[in-house]
Parts: structure tokens; C-alpha cells; sequence
């Protein structure tokens, strides 16, 4: 009986601290996180610019969980450049608001990459963190190119 009171008590003490122990998602997204961050990416939480989407497109992401990966534009390289704002689909990329030009580069971007954007600062993409380490190396890559190719 006294040895069921000691692991009573001892469990008693152990199970706040389980609270702060992450789980294997936090695990994972922090290594996908710091990965991105050791690429030269910024991490941040943003809603998707542009425009409105259609209802497939919204069914494919939440909100509370869409996260920005950007890449800033030097400042020798930042001109005027208008906001833009892709998303994609079953059809294929398309311009937020309908009509733009999309960039060829982001067929390149792995499936789980749903929005892209570029303001006045960075070029980015919007996803959910449903990948791995080479996807954030094939994400560095596209924006990386579309920084250098200063594209709209």
C-alpha cells in the first residue's frame, strides 16, 4: 500500500511537466522551421492577399494554420513593385485578382504550397508546413529565383 502512495505521489508531480514535453508535430514543425530559417527564409504567420477565394480553394486550407515562408528582397534590388498574389488549385495557378500574369516558376513549387505572393519586401508562399526538409529547399530555390529574376 505505502509503495502505491509513493507512485501516486511521484506521478502526481511528474504530470505537470508533461504539458511542456512538445508533441511529434511541434517537433516536426520546429525542425521545418529552423531548417527555413538556416535556407535564409522568415517565417510568419499571414492571411492570403488578393483577392477572394472560390470554395475548393478555401476547403484546402485553414486559416489559423497558414503560414507565410518569404524571402526578403535585397534592398539594392527593391523597386516599385506592385503587390501580387497567386493561388493554386485544381486547374493550375491563377492570379488573385483574376487576370495577372502568373509566374512560370511556381509550377516548380511542391503541391502543398496553396498561395504565393510578392510585395514590396519579399516573395513568399502560403502552406500549411505538409512537407519535409527538401520541400523547403525546392521552395528556397523558386523564390530565390524570382527574387533574382525580379519578376512583378
Amino acid at each position: 500500500m505505502i509503495y502505491l502512495l509513493i507512485i501516486f505521489v511521484i506521478a502526481l508531480a511528474l504530470a505537470p511537466l508533461l504539458h511542456v514535453v512538445p508533441s511529434k508535430y511541434q517537433r516536426r514543425v520546429a525542425r521545418l522551421r529552423e531548417f527555413a530559417a538556416l535556407q535564409g527564409l522568415f517565417v510568419e504567420f499571414r492571411t492570403v492577399p488578393g483577392g477572394t477565394l472560390t470554395a475548393a480553394e478555401s476547403a484546402q486550407h485553414s486559416p489559423a494554420k497558414t503560414i507565410y515562408y518569404g524571402l526578403r528582397i535585397p534592398t539594392s534590388g527593391r523597386m516599385d513593385r506592385p503587390r501580387a498574389a497567386w493561388v493554386n488549385s485544381d486547374m493550375g495557378w491563377r492570379s488573385l485578382p483574376r487576370g495577372g500574369a502568373v509566374p512560370a516558376a511556381l509550377d516548380d513549387l511542391p503541391r502543398a504550397v496553396f498561395a504565393a505572393s510578392c510585395d514590396e519586401g519579399s516573395w513568399g508562399i502560403y502552406w500549411q508546413e505538409d512537407g519535409e526538409e527538401a520541400e523547403i529547399g525546392q521552395i528556397f530555390g523558386v523564390l530565390a529565383g524570382l527574387v533574382e529574376g525580379n519578376n512583378p
